[in-house]
């Protein structure tokens, strides 16, 4: 049960990384993906500390609350991303499946670390 624990949650927090350091190394790339999205431009670079936050309070398991608001986060990022890429008839991209990810996760981390 530990490894599943940690090689998803290792593997979601892989995921939030990479789309954050996109968000901080190609910041106009990325505003111009929420235009087309209709999301508002002002929140790429907040949303990219969030994602950092969010895995560092996943990690170090430091305040309870904290990491179920991180994990609650980035459900509803990856589920907007989904539902974003879905309309923009990308088809089915790394977000669901991380969703995945997160959910397992979630569950075994539950049982892990409580």
């Amino acid at each position: 049960m530990k490894i599943v624990y940690w090689i998803t949650t290792v593997a979601l927090c892989a995921i939030m990384l990479y789309s954050a350091q996109m968000y901080f190394l190609n910041t106009e790339k990325i505003k111009g993906f929420f235009e087309f999205f209709n999301y508002p431009t002002y929140i790429v670079i907040p949303l990219a500390i969030a994602k950092v936050l969010g895995v560092i309070a996943i990690i170090t398991n430091k305040i309870k609350w904290v990491k179920e608001w991180a994990y609650a986060g980035i459900f509803f990022d990856l589920v907007l991303a989904s539902l974003a890429h879905h309309y923009a008839e990308h088809g089915i991209g790394l977000s669901v499946y991380a969703i995945l990810i997160l959910i397992v996760s979630y569950a075994t981390g539950k049982k892990v670390r409580p």
